[in-house]
């Protein structure tokens, strides 16, 4: 069979999408449903979704006090110093304990500020012991200038421990701008190039010959290495792993709204077959029927992740010094409030989905489901809809960013 271009990307969808399954649950969804049909294969789907729900990422920030670790915190968060929420900026360091700091958002993601480790001659492995190193998934180990004896220990440990870590250089906006007060004129893509030179000549002869280095402005997240930082710790998670984070980072670019939207549109399927495994719901106005509480909670967990709801548009336009007013005149007015039948009825979501073959929906779907659930109407209802809301949604939020930050 010849598919089209459109097919051949939607079986590239389908390969990742099953990746949240082990070969183990692929098998027992497929025996579930020989032998108990729908309602018994919607219990394992159900149970996904909640590990899903429930799964955790821990990040730590280890750096000396005025590294900047708390503004890169916020920054991580979408948050400013003056945010509810925000870590203190500025402030002399004086814990001894991890403190946690939860995504505004999605709280099971949490960035750790882990205390200075004091002397040189402090023992890296009972640091990291002290810190209860293993709940979290890598360090960030931060420096706004060379890294230091500590730092390099610390690495080294870390890496013993089999954890992944990250060299970051802080506040290098900074230490451009001196440049400029003392050469007047200075090439920065040159400049940067040095430091990042220097950085990484530095780090091999304290033992770490292929480490990279990234040099950010926790002030200025879209310049720079933050992006680079960012989809390096995207790329070195698992699919679990790296699915939460990135739905936790702040919406600075289209590109990041494209990714959301790719590791959402993973989960369609799984509302779509929780829709499918319950009783359906009629809908006054479409053809086909499916679980309301299912939809609406998808769709409104969708707006939240894309930075839709109101807390998240006013902390967008806090960051981008622009009236959170501004932002939200670029979002069609039922996704503003409470998402109601009523609201999919009026954007159009429901008449896509009326229309679209079972065939062609099989084509596009992970193999073994699809030939399971195919021609169900209730899940290819809510399937349909979601697919069309989630686009909906993205389309807006590619537009509130780029009025935010004035990008094309």
């Amino acid at each position: 069979m010849a598919f089209s271009s459109h097919n051949s990307g939607s079986i590239k969808e389908t390969a990742s999408v099953s990746s949240f399954f082990t070969q183990e649950e692929r098998s027992k969804i497929k025996s579930d449903f020989d032998t108990g049909g729908v309602v018994k294969v919607q219990q394992l789907i159900e149970q996904k979704v909640t590990d899903l729900d429930k799964t955790e990422l821990n990040i730590a920030v280890r750096g000396e006090s005025g590294t900047g670790k708390s503004t890169f915190i916020n920054a991580m968060r979408g948050l400013r110093s003056d945010d509810p929420g925000a870590a203190e900026v500025g402030t002399t360091e004086t814990t001894k304990k991890p403190t946690g700091y939860s995504h505004p958002t999605l709280p099971n993601v949490r960035y750790w500020d882990l205390p200075g480790m004091g002397t040189t001659e402090f023992s890296a492995a009972k640091y990291l012991r002290k810190m209860k190193f293993k709940q979290y998934d890598f360090f960030i180990i931060i420096s706004n200038c060379r890294f230091k004896e500590n730092d390099v220990k610390l690495a080294k440990e870390i890496e013993q421990w089999g954890k992944k870590f990250y060299f970051v250089r802080s506040k290098i906006d900074d230490d451009l701008n001196s440049m400029k007060k003392q050469k007047k004129v200075i090439n920065g893509e040159e400049e940067l190039e040095k430091i990042r030179s220097d950085t990484v000549r530095r780090l091999a002869q304290a033992g770490f010959p292929e480490s990279s280095v990234f040099l950010i402005s926790s002030l200025e997240p879209s310049e720079f290495d933050f992006t680079q930082l960012n989809k390096g710790l995207e790329d070195d998670l698992n699919n679990v792993k790296k699915r939460i984070f990135v739905l936790a980072l702040p919406n600075l670019s289209v590109e990041i709204v494209q990714r959301k939207y790719e590791t959402l549109k993973k989960h369609i399927w799984m509302f779509a077959t929780l829709s499918g495994g319950m009783g359906a719901v009629p809908v006054p106005g479409f053809s086909l029927a499916c679980d309301i509480s299912i939809l609406i909670g998808a769709i409104v967990h969708f707006r939240k992740c894309l930075d839709l709801d109101d807390a998240s548009l006013q902390r967008l336009a806090n960051r981008a010094e622009k009236p959170v007013e501004e932002l939200k005149a670029t979002i069609k007015a039922p996704l503003l409030g409470e998402i109601t039948i009523d609201a999919i009825l009026r954007l159009g979501w429901g008449t896509l989905a009326v229309t679209v073959s079972a065939v062609e929906f099989t084509l596009d779907f992970v193999p073994v489901i699809g030939s399971i659930f195919g021609a169900g109407t209730s899940f290819l209802m809510t399937y349909k809809i979601l697919r069309a809301a989630l686009k909906d949604l993205t389309e807006n939020a590619e537009r509130v960013v780029s009025i935010a930050f004035k990008t094309d």
